[in-house]
């Protein structure tokens, strides 16, 4: 069978230097699974690779959506696995990129069918959501499907109208169609960036200095002027945009803004190594700041295995 790479850990662990360099060796495409980089409007929020890093390395699913638009785990793997399979004809290989769980997994163990969309249905939740609040819908949620509540919290507002939405168009809990999966005709080999937690923390926090620099509240300030805003649109629903936008709204302050991305950040990346520990397919490389990853026996042995499999 067809094997595809997946670079996967949390934010801030090298995972788009790291797959562009393996894409380079092995003749490949990147296929991004960033839940907000494939949004446009937000290259600095989202921290997408810079065109001059990606050394001619196409990448798919970047910058490829408008802000109001909505993208589920479920539409990612159908498309996603569209694209790997025209770059199997092209004689190349997919290096899957990311550090979102649930994008990555709906691709590489499959997806349910259900294509249950109805905008009428969506704008009535959002009018309950605004006017009776999170925990009326997750009520709800609960009385008709106990399952998926379990595994969320009234904060999951987007999720919650999701499964509802099914529930309203179909009549079947979203728990039992997401059993209903339709499996990718293709294996893939899993690789895990991890570093010392003290050290990972360190790099979010150097990289958010960097993001300021690089015009972090410029970019958002663009945002408010065209009226977005993370309580209106899902996409910005994201650390880094919801700090800036409160910041200038008068809620915090700039010191206070920094401190809050750098915090959210290091939880966001926590709840990340959370999720993927759980997957016991994942090689996962030590990393730090002496050891070329190219240079370990993991590494090694995968780009081996891929050339053989190819030539």
């Amino acid at each position: 069978m067809r094997k595809t790479i997946a670079v996967v850990g949390p934010t801030a662990s090298g995972k788009s230097k790291f797959a562009v360099q393996l894409a380079g060796i092995i003749g490949g495409e990147i296929v991004s699974a960033d839940s907000r980089q494939i949004y446009k409007g937000i290259p600095v929020a989202s921290n997408i690779i810079p065109l001059q890093e990606r050394k001619g390395i196409t990448h798919h699913f970047i910058e490829q959506l408008n802000l109001q638009e909505e993208f589920a785990a479920g539409e990612y793997a159908r498309q996603a696995g569209n694209v790997i399979n025209k770059i199997f004809e092209k004689g190349k290989i997919p290096v899957i990129c990311g550090g979102s769980g649930l994008y990555i997994k709906a691709l590489i163990d499959g997806f349910f069918e259900g294509n249950f969309k109805d905008n009428e249905i969506r704008k009535k939740l959002k009018e309950e959501l605004r006017e009776k609040g999170k925990e009326y819908l997750y009520d709800k949620l609960k009385q008709f499907d106990p399952e998926t509540a379990e595994k969320i919290t009234p904060a999951f507002s987007t999720r919650i109208m999701r499964a509802l939405e099914v529930y309203y168009l179909s009549g079947k809990k979203i728990s039992e169609l997401q059993k209903i999966n339709v499996k990718p005709d293709f294996e893939t080999v899993q690789i895990g960036l991890n570093w010392n937690r003290e050290k990972l923390y360190k790099r979010i926090n150097d990289r958010v200095d960097e993001m300021i620099k690089n015009g972090l509240l410029e970019e958002v300030k663009i945002l408010k002027v065209e009226g977005y805003h993370y309580s209106r649109f899902n996409s910005l629903n994201t650390v880094g945009v919801k700090e800036v936008l409160d910041y200038l709204d008068g809620y915090i302050s700039e010191t206070e803004m920094i401190e809050l991305i750098k915090r959210n950040t290091r939880r966001y990346a926590k709840r990340q190594l959370t999720w993927f520990n759980t997957d016991v397919r994942i090689q996962w490389i030590e990393m730090n700041e002496k050891i070329n990853p190219f240079e370990t026996e993991t590494v090694k042995s995968l780009i081996k295995e891929i050339k053989s499999d190819i030539s």
